[in-house]
């Protein structure tokens, strides 16, 4: 069933389930406020943030929502790095990409005081910082990120150029014990610790999801409890279960999902070719106490 009769059929505005809904619609975890409070505030002086947490926790969906919020700021100019995995010569070639600067990798040192002059004068005219967004932080390589520290640092490190946030799984935090970026994990200002979701939030999170997408009684509260209960706290997990069951509840055209279809859908059915024969002799031996 394609997208259109999906959605269609259940009335959904929306697949809640995937990757891609509204930015408006996103669910807020516990404590995402005041982050991104902080990090507005941290706009005005430049610094480090990081948001970290184990894969599916809902660390880049934090990151979209600071982008908006910063967006809908007049004059903060915001990059976002696309390839945080590239060689220096290329971060070099993206910075410039990002922040409107003509660079050439071959002259590091001419890039490096051109896009300095570029958020010197971003900064003269509208006293924000620019904001570098980066997901995925944890494949950038130790070279660009103590690039990215030298980059901001000016008059003794008493000034920052650069508002940059980090977003990564547990991987960058632990590569701030290495003698090499020591001096750039000191300098996180703003945090936010993403953990394993309690199921209260996690229920929170399927009702905000259901009922933004236009259809609150889409699932039954004991079908709720029941992915709630089976995800682990992680919410990459349950959208997954839940969008499969979106799937099989509109192949066989019910209404409404609930904890028949998850038993039916996710119960471990033994396959044909695991279960066992009968040997020949065994079946000689039956055949013959049959006679």
């Amino acid at each position: 069933m394609n997208r259109k009769k999906l959605l269609a059929l259940f009335g959904l505005k929306w697949n809640p389930f995937t990757p891609d809904i509204p930015v408006q619609a996103l669910w807020r975890p516990p404590g995402v406020d005041h982050f991104l409070f902080r990090t507005e505030n941290l706009v005005m002086e430049g610094g480090f943030a990081l948001i970290t947490g184990e894969p599916g926790l809902g660390k880049s969906k934090c990151l979209q929502l600071l982008a908006h919020q910063l967006e809908q700021i007049a004059d903060v100019v915001v990059g976002v790095m696309q390839r945080p995995q590239s060689s220096l010569a290329d971060f070099y070639r993206e910075m410039g990409g990002l922040f409107g600067v003509n660079l050439s990798p071959s002259n590091r040192y001419g890039g490096f005081k051109a896009l300095r002059q570029r958020w010197h004068d971003h900064i003269r005219t509208t006293l924000y910082r620019p904001v570098l967004l980066i997901d995925e932080a944890q494949e950038m390589s130790t070279d660009c990120l103590k690039e990215i520290r030298l980059l901001g640092s000016e008059h003794f490190d008493s000034q920052c150029l650069l508002t940059t946030v980090f977003s990564s799984d547990m991987q960058l935090p632990h590569r701030f014990r290495d003698p090499e970026l020591v001096s750039l994990g000191s300098r996180m200002r703003v945090r936010l610790a993403l953990e394993p979701h309690e199921n209260p939030d996690l229920t929170d999170y399927l009702e905000h999801c259901l009922e933004q997408a236009g259809v609150p009684t889409l699932m039954t509260d004991g079908l709720k409890r029941t992915l709630v209960e089976h995800c682990s706290g992680n919410l990459r997990l349950l959208n997954t279960m839940a969008a499969e069951l979106l799937d099989k509840a509109a192949h066989q055209q019910l209404q409404v999902l609930d904890e028949q279809l998850f038993i039916k859908t996710f119960s471990r059915q033994p396959s044909s070719r695991n279960r066992r024969k009968p040997s020949k002799d065994r079946a000689t031996t039956i055949q013959g106490g049959n006679r």
